[in-house]
Parts: structure tokens; sequence; C-alpha cells
């Protein structure tokens, strides 16, 4: 017992010393006896997570980027003021939104990590625009505004270099960090047009703002036909260029060092059509250009896209085949897992289950194709890991196979 100082009686203590703490329970009886098992139960062993080691992106990457984004910010603010951005940053959202759902669309047969797709396109959108308007502030401090000859260098050399560097640099970070989810040529490209998308969208919020303070709503929109309407592909194509020959690299089992020589010649090649484009609107006639050079440019990029999309349904194929041989799979399996018109066919039976079972139809696709992506890796030898991811899927597969049969 304490004494309370205000009153004259005594009050009870929050801490009596028969318990440890005013948290402590009071123990009133012994407890009851627990009864042992008749059988000593068997451990239960649940499918460790796939190694996310190589999948995922380092965080100074991150810690780099949000700093960076800080800067821009200020940046924009400070020469733009916040109304003309905010206008430039809704119309960029148009293409942009355009862009991510066509990648969406090439990226559907085996997903890449979701992780790594927003790094992508915060890489384009923050760091790739920072570099590229910090080399051209300092040559602008060094050699003064750019004018006449030095003006139409600065279109033609220095940004398509600086820019594809700068991108191309993203694309690369993300193959050296997180190598197990660059399987081959249509991750790189999946990637780099990311990247390109995030460079075309900040780029774009610049270009629409300018336009906005200096000719109003008929300027800006004039811009925004150019640049959202016309040629929202073209950042996007220039650094899948670099990611395709990055993809080519991965899927020879090229390491880190081995792949910088394809690396600087996929940016070679975005350089050249980054410059291409940008020598067609000072030199030539664009519109003529754009339509006899540009449109068949951009449509033999969607039919490789298409022909490297078929390759990558034929080597799930074959992956998977390797294991029905082994007997993890029907034929019937995998001619459901590795065709489009399987998987559709499998989608539409799934609903047809009790309880509507589609997601463990989508779980079950997903997890076989990374299960065919895994082997290819093994069979490369270019992740350690392969044999423990390969485990991990095996079991997913199987229970969710067993998930979906259940009554």
């Amino acid at each position: 017992m304490t004494l309370d100082p205000g009153a004259d009686r005594m009050r009870p203590s929050l801490t009596p010393p028969e318990f440890a703490s005013a948290l402590a329970q009071p123990r009133h009886a012994a407890p009851a006896a627990i009864t042992p098992p008749a059988v000593s139960p068997a451990p239960v062993q649940l499918p460790a997570a796939p190694a996310r080691r190589g999948r995922s992106a380092s965080i100074w990457i991150i810690g780099v980027l949000v700093l960076l984004l800080i800067a821009l910010v200020a940046y924009f603010l400070n020469t733009m003021g916040p109304g003309a951005s905010l206008v430039g940053m809704l119309l960029a959202l148009v293409p942009l939104a355009g862009v991510l759902l066509a990648v969406r669309i090439v990226d559907r047969w085996e997903p890449e990590p979701r992780g790594l797709l927003v790094l992508a396109v915060a890489w384009g959108a923050i760091a790739a625009v920072g570099i590229a308007l910090g080399v051209d502030l300092l040559l602008s401090m060094v050699l003064g505004p750019a004018t006449g000859v030095r003006e139409v260098l600065q279109a033609v050399v220095q940004a398509p270099v600086v820019e594809e560097f700068a991108k191309g640099l993203g694309v690369f970070l993300i193959f050296a960090t997180a190598r197990r989810a660059f399987d081959g040529p249509v991750d790189g490209i999946v990637y780099g047009a990311l990247v390109g998308a995030g460079f075309a969208f900040t780029e774009n919020i610049q270009y629409f703002a300018v336009s906005f303070i200096e000719g109003g709503a008929a300027e800006t929109t004039g811009t925004f036909f150019l640049r959202g309407i016309l040629s929202p592909f073209a950042h996007v194509m220039f650094t899948a260029v670099t990611g395709f020959a990055l993809g080519l690299a991965a899927r020879r089992g090229l390491s880190t060092g081995q792949a910088v020589g394809p690396w600087l010649v996929g940016l070679a090649g975005a350089i050249a059509l980054h410059a291409f484009w940008n020598g067609s609107a000072l030199f030539g006639d664009f519109f003529l250009l754009y339509l006899t050079l540009q449109v068949p440019l951009f449509i033999g990029f969607v039919l490789g896209i298409v022909a490297l999309r078929r390759e990558e349904t034929r080597l799930t194929r074959r992956r998977l085949g390797d294991y029905a041989a082994a007997g993890w799979f029907t034929p019937q399996e995998v001619d459901m897992l590795a065709t489009p018109a399987g998987r559709k066919a499998a989608l539409a039976w799934a609903r047809t289950l009790r309880g509507d079972r589609t997601a463990l139809m989508k779980t079950f696709i997903t997890d076989a194709t990374a299960l065919a992506a895994t082997r290819q890796r093994a069979i490369t030898g270019r992740d350690a890991l392969a044999a423990s991811e390969e485990r991990d899927l095996l079991a997913k597969t199987a229970a969710t196979r067993a998930a979906m049969f259940a009554p």
C-alpha cells in the first residue's frame, strides 16, 4: 500500500508485491495437464518461397532515385511553375498509359517481377532525365547557349548519345542486379521499353508545359499531337534495342562483364535510331519521312516482337515437355500451358468448376511458366539457385493442381 498525498486514506498500489507488474495475470490454480498424442505427428513442411536474391534491385538504386526525384521536382517547379507542370503531367499520362498497356501485352506470357517493372519506369522518368539535364546544363555553362551548328549537333549527336546512354544504363543495372529475372530478348525489350516510356513521360511533361506557357492551348494541342499521338513509342523503340541486345546476352548465359560488349552494340543501335529520328525533323519533311520510314520501322518492330513471343512459347513448351517426360505433367497439360489457345480454354474450364477456380488456374499457369524459365536458366548454368527454385515451383504446381480438382 502507498499513501495518497491528496487524501487521508490509503489507496491500493498499481503494482502489488504479489504480481511482477501491473500487466501480470494472477494465478488462481494449477494448470490442467496436457494429454500427449498417441502417435507423434509428422512434421509439417511448407514449400519455401522462391529466393528473391537476383530478382530484385539493390536498395541503393532506389535511394538514388528518391534523391534525384526531389531535385527533379524542384527543377520543374522552379523553371515552369506548378500550374504548367501539372498541365504537362496530366497530358503526359495519356501516351504513358497507352505504352504501358502495350508493354503489358508483350509481357503477359511470362510476367516480370512487378518491382522491377516499376523500377524500369522510374529509372527512365527520373535518373535518365536527370543525367540528360545535368549534361545539358553542364555544357551550357561551359559553352554557352546552343545556337546554329551546335544546336543541330545537340539534337542529332548530343541528345541521342547522352539520352540513350542514360536510359541504357538503367537496363544494364537491372541486368546486373536482377539477373535471375532477365531470361531473354523479350525480357530485355520489356525492361528497355519501360525505361524509354518513363523517359518520354518526363520529357513530355517539359514539352507540354513549355508549349502551354509560350502558346497556350493551341500550341499545346499541336505538341500533344506530335509527341502523344504520332510518336509515343519513339523512345520505347530506341531503348528496346538496347534491351534486346542484353536479352540475347542473357539467353546465352553471359556474365555481367561479358554482357558489356552486347550492351554497347545495342546502345549503338539505339543511338543510331534516335539520331535518325531527330535528324528527320531537322533536315527533311518530317511527315513524309514519318510515313515512309518511321511507320514501316514501327510495324517491323511489332512483327519482331510477335516472332520473339512465338519463340518464347516454343521454349516454354520444350521445357515443360522435359517435366512431362519425367511424369510431373501430362502431355495434355503441356499443350494447355504452352499455347495461348490452351490457356484460354483452361481458364474457361476453370470458371465452370465449383466456386469458380479461375484464380487457381491462373496461378497454375504462372508457376508452370516460371518453372520452364527456371529450367532454361539451369540448363545454361547461369543460375546457382535454379535447383532450389525448381523444387519449390514443382511443389506449388502439384499443390495447385490438387486444389483445382478438390471436391
